[in-house]
């Protein structure tokens, strides 16, 4: 049996060597295949599209393979794209060879392009790949200083169970056919908000393949926080982007922070 800080010292040291590249690089194979209807395209192109304007800026952090970036581009923005995995870009550049979306390699804190932009998106939980709470605010910072008096900043993420995950891991199976199966092993700390794990796949034309992935998750009001300190407001909270309410059942949210324009007095 493992104490409380027993099981914490355990996920710190699971994912040893485990950096900001190891997601993309690990899971840009297989991303668009596993990914591609996660959420609703559309409706994503449609409200950056109304948050960024006629021929609007918009910035994607964790673009990936382009999923969204190049159809909001090809709806007639300004995309500019950021991602740290190279795998990532390559396959948004086989998506978009016409070159739509701008790509920027590199951190999306510490290397965001300069500004300003009408509209930011982080989608799909992408705010919580920034691995501890100092990073995830200097993020809202950094993009704070990028945005445009009046922008909007969009946070897509899951709500995070407080009160009914506890400390503990699992194993299941993710998918299942006559030639592969991939297994999900996971580990989960309330105490530090991080969970980690591993997509294990096994086929028999590739034998053993892993995928890992690291989170540090946050919870609506804490994202508020962060938000609030960088000098962005909450303007608006959904439970997705077609724009369902949000209430205290959501499991997700998007969530559109705004930077206030200068006063005029």
């Amino acid at each position: 049996m493992y104490g409380a800080g027993d099981f914490r010292d355990r996920i710190l040291h699971l994912m040893r060597g485990y950096h900001h590249r190891s997601y993309g690089e690990a899971i840009a194979d297989i991303y668009d295949e596993w990914y591609e209807d996660v959420t609703d395209v559309a409706a994503t192109v449609e409200r950056m599209a109304a948050l960024a304007g006629p021929n609007g800026s918009v910035l994607e952090l964790g673009v990936g393979t382009g999923r969204l970036a190049v159809p909001m581009a090809t709806a007639g923005a300004r995309v500019v794209g950021i991602d740290s995995s190279e795998a990532m870009l390559a396959k948004l550049a086989e998506r978009d060879p016409a070159g739509t979306v701008e790509t920027v390699h590199g951190h999306m804190v510490d290397d965001l392009p300069d500004g300003p932009f009408d509209a930011v998106l982080v989608a799909y939980n992408t705010i919580f790949n920034l691995l501890d709470a100092d990073t995830q605010r200097r993020c809202f910072e950094a993009v704070a200083g990028r945005l445009a008096p009046g922008g909007a900043f969009v946070v897509e993420a899951f709500v995070p169970d407080i009160h009914g995950s506890g400390a503990g891991s699992d194993i299941s199976v993710r998918s299942l056919a006559v030639d592969h199966v991939v297994l999900s092993v996971s580990v989960n700390d309330p105490m530090t908000q991080r969970a980690e794990g591993q997509f294990v796949q096994f086929s028999e034309a590739g034998g053993v393949r892993l995928r890992p992935w690291s989170i540090r998750w946050a919870t609506p009001a804490e994202l508020d926080a962060m938000a609030a300190a960088a000098g962005l407001g909450l303007s608006e909270r959904f439970t997705d982007m077609v724009g369902a309410p949000f209430d205290d059942d959501s499991v997700t949210h998007v969530s559109v922070y705004t930077k206030e324009p200068p006063s005029d007095r």
